[in-house]
């Protein structure tokens, strides 16, 4: 495995307080922006009492984040398997807010 430099980011997590939620699971998402946090989605960086890196997060109501931190229990049955369309689709989005907001920046990319 490649070593890899641990992501943490106050201003991105700062950034999702009253933003609009990117996962948006239907038939869960409560779309109640005073909920909305960085939730951090499952990937190679988290561990035993380790969250994954602030790269590999959205911004999540607390409905959809109660989602992502539990189990498959709390995904309504027909969206389950879209669980990694919806990490991918957020992920995306949550990137372009933060670039609209100039929290991250990506050499090159004008706004």
């Amino acid at each position: 495995m490649l070593k890899t430099l641990r992501v943490e980011s106050q201003a991105m997590r700062n950034a999702a307080r009253a933003e609009r939620c990117t996962l948006e699971i239907l038939g869960v998402c409560s779309h109640r922006e005073e909920t909305t946090v960085l939730a951090h989605l499952p990937d190679e960086s988290h561990g035993i009492s380790r969250k994954s890196d602030d790269i590999s997060a959205v911004f999540a109501c607390s409905n959809c984040h109660n989602v992502i931190d539990g189990d498959s229990r709390g995904w309504p049955a027909d969206e389950y398997r879209q669980r990694e369309w919806y990490f991918r689709r957020a992920q995306t989005r949550t990137w372009r807010r933060l670039l609209e907001l100039g929290v991250i920046s990506i050499k090159g990319v004008r706004l």
